[in-house]
């Protein structure tokens, strides 16, 4: 197995649409854009690529396309291996073809709500069949089941194959607690843009961005300054973006991003139902925030 220890920033990559079909056009000018201003990896079909409302013809497809466009140049994980159902997870995953990817963003069980031992039993499943390193994503807002702290550290002392956690608890503590007790191989990313900074500064490798669709330059500039002990840089980075959090995530993820990315002029606003476009006030104030994030860096928004 090919060994990829994930560090710096990783984009979540959106999927965007057209029509309700996937804008394959929009697609590739955002991974451009996002690999050409430094981005360290990309990670599709997440919660934020909108996996769970795509078939599994349109996830293979996006994913195919997203291999070939970015033909190599940075890491590639693939976000689409949740499931509350192991014996179902461990056999779509034997059937995968993983050529051009690097790893796979696995989140832990949905709605049945599992005990650590039976988290960590299901992820061990994954560690038998996985041919590729795997980033463990802890998401309880989404999944309804914290992985905690001790769990993770056992999860990667049993095998080399887990190589990060995407850790988007909002917990700082609960960061830190991994962060001393990790194997030296084993990163931890942060999985929530606003606290990302914090978490980065106090030990973790990177993070795994929302925000980086959109400012791609000036996220990945800060989470390098700091990986780089260049704290006052990314401090004042990290304050200059800190504002336009809030709209991002008003109407849920990635109805704002994807706001975003329209006012940027990179895809459409739209998402599939169930979620739904943001509220027009809201796509106002996220205008007003990111122009003036914009306009520090002498650019301006329509």
């Amino acid at each position: 197995m090919k060994q990829q220890q994930f560090k710096g920033t990783g984009v979540a990559l959106v999927t965007p649409f057209l029509n309700d079909e996937i804008d394959y056009s929009s697609l590739g000018n955002i991974i451009e854009h996002t690999i050409n201003v430094g981005v360290d990896y990309l990670v599709s079909l997440g919660t934020t690529g909108e996996a769970v409302t795509l078939s599994a013809q349109e996830c293979r497809a996006v994913l195919d396309f997203t291999i070939k466009v970015n033909a190599g140049r940075v890491p590639l994980v693939a976000g689409l291996f949740g499931s509350n159902d192991t014996a179902a997870l461990a056999e779509s995953i034997k059937k995968f073809d993983f050529t051009g990817i690097d790893g796979i963003l696995s989140s832990s069980p949905a709605y049945n709500k599992p005990t650590q031992e039976g988290i960590f039993q299901h992820y061990m499943k994954i560690a038998e069949v996985c041919p590729v390193p795997i980033i463990i994503y802890n998401v309880p807002g989404r999944t309804a089941s914290n992985i905690l702290p001790s769990t993770i550290i056992r999860l990667a002392n049993a095998s080399e194959k887990f190589v990060a956690v995407k850790e988007a608890s909002g917990d700082i503590v609960q960061g830190l607690k991994i962060i001393k007790e990790k194997p030296a191989h084993f990163s931890v990313l942060s999985g929530d843009d606003p606290t990302a900074f914090s978490l980065v500064t106090a030990g973790g490798q990177g993070v795994i961005s929302v925000i980086a669709n959109a400012l791609p330059g000036q996220f990945s500039e800060m989470i390098s300054a700091v990986l780089n002990d260049d704290i006052d840089t990314a401090r004042d980075l990290n304050l200059k973006m800190l504002d336009i959090h809030p709209w991002l995530y008003v109407d849920g993820n990635p109805v704002g991003i994807k706001a975003a990315m329209e006012i940027l002029k990179l895809c459409s606003r739209e998402v599939r139902l169930p979620l739904v476009p943001i509220q027009e006030r809201n796509f106002l104030g996220l205008k007003k925030e990111l122009e003036k994030v914009l306009s520090k860096n002498k650019s301006k928004v329509s």
